[in-house]
């Protein structure tokens, strides 16, 4: 346990930051798993515009220090090869 105030708001803000964080992945993972579904349905349209969704989410993860800018990158690359692949 906590011997110091300091401490104590530490660990709060930590259980903040992370439920928050956690937040924020799941719902990146949400928009990815619309366009796969979208893409496994053969639904074109559909899949181009919750790709865009899923590139903004992703992007707002790197600006909110969820995700690296790298894995934010491979993971975009691969959807829109994806949805290229459609075509």
């Amino acid at each position: 346990m906590a011997n110091h105030t300091a401490t104590e708001k530490s660990i709060r803000k930590t259980e903040t930051v992370t439920a928050k964080n956690r937040s924020r992945k799941s719902r990146i993972k949400s928009f990815i798993t619309k366009v796969e579904a979208f893409i496994a349905a053969g639904n074109k349209e559909s899949a181009q515009a919750a790709f865009r969704e899923a590139q903004k989410e992703i992007m707002k993860g790197v600006s909110k220090g969820v995700l690296k800018i790298a894995t934010a990158s491979r993971r975009v690359s691969r959807l829109s090869a994806k949805v290229k692949k459609m075509a």
